[in-house]
């Protein structure tokens, strides 16, 4: 968990498009035109959110993602770990060791142990974790759900219903040998 990237904050905000859509699948594009973000980037997001278990792919014409487990029970740090991977948030290159008055190895009052800031660093990591791991896209989306007013989730249901039949009717006329 290095840095939390800006794959994170998309995947997650993607997630949330997901949750309570009436188990409609939606592409990538859909949710990246939701959102204004990269169609391309996020393409390369929800991938590793499938190989994790959190979203499942439904192939064909109204093809796309969907949740595959409730949103209580995907954390932030399920949606973390699956985009950037078990990295620790320091890596500790033993600076303590190195002085150059130590003349070669380093005494034991100085090395022994766990290094104090790398000691600190864990406990900082361990503190995130814990709280990513108790924050699901269940809690962001009632919060939001009680915030937006309900004629938005209505422009987004019509949204996406032009948008599915418009690829529908596209991949038809494109599978009928009728494009421009």
């Amino acid at each position: 968990m290095a840095h939390i990237t800006t794959s994170v904050e998309y995947a997650i905000h993607g997630l949330l498009w997901l949750v309570g859509n009436d188990a409609k699948a939606l592409s990538t594009r859909e949710i990246a035109d939701l959102q204004g973000i990269s169609p391309a980037f996020l393409a390369k997001i929800f991938p590793k959110l499938e190989k994790a278990g959190i979203v499942t792919s439904k192939p064909g014409i109204r093809g796309g993602y969907l949740l595959a487990r409730a949103p209580k029970d995907v954390s932030f740090l399920d949606i973390v770990v699956a985009v950037e991977g078990e990295k620790p948030l320091f890596d500790c290159t033993e600076v303590r060791k190195r002085c150059v008055l130590f003349e070669g190895e380093a005494p034991a009052w100085a090395s022994s142990g766990t290094c104090a800031i790398h000691s600190i660093m864990l406990q900082a990591e361990k503190a995130m974790r814990e709280s990513l791991a108790n924050h699901t896209l269940a809690d962001v989306a009632t919060g939001f759900g009680q915030t937006a007013p309900s004629e938005f989730f209505e422009q987004v249901q019509d949204w996406v219903g032009v948008r599915t039949d418009s690829r529908t009717a596209r991949i038809r006329k494109t599978a009928s040998g009728t494009s421009n």
